[in-house]
This record gives C-alpha cells, sequence and structure tokens, in this order.
C-alpha cells in the first residue's frame, strides 16, 4: 500500500453536502498525490462505514481541506 508523500489538499466548497462528490474529489486528490488503488479504496471504505460526521473525520485524516 502506498500513501501519498504529501497530504493533498481538497477544496469541499461546491460539493453542496453531497458525500458521493466528496469521496470523489478526495479519491482523485491521493491519486494525483500518488496514492495506489488500495491506499485509496482503503479510504472509501473507512469513509462509507458511518455516516456523515464520520466521513468528514475520516476525510480529514486522509487530506487537507481548504
Amino acid at each position: 500500500m502506498t500513501e501519498p508523500k504529501i497530504k493533498p489538499t481538497v477544496k469541499l466548497i461546491d460539493t453542496d453536502g453531497n458525500a458521493f462528490v466528496i469521496i470523489g474529489r478526495v479519491k482523485d486528490a491521493l491519486f494525483k498525490a500518488g496514492a495506489d488503488k488500495e491506499y485509496i479504496f482503503k479510504y472509501q471504505d473507512e469513509a462509507m462505514a458511518g455516516g456523515y460526521d464520520n466521513l468528514l473525520c475520516v476525510t480529514m485524516d486522509y487530506v487537507d481541506i481548504a
């Protein structure tokens, strides 16, 4: 599992609180930062394991929010 060398920054403005848009943006940012598929799927699994609050907490663990 390859983590990105730097923690990518993701803008959540214009997502309208849509969980699937947030997950998509984070997955794209992680991929562009050098993370492999296994790491990205780990994020996705953790983010989808609970409610919206869990999604935001997990997302903040993986990326910086702008």
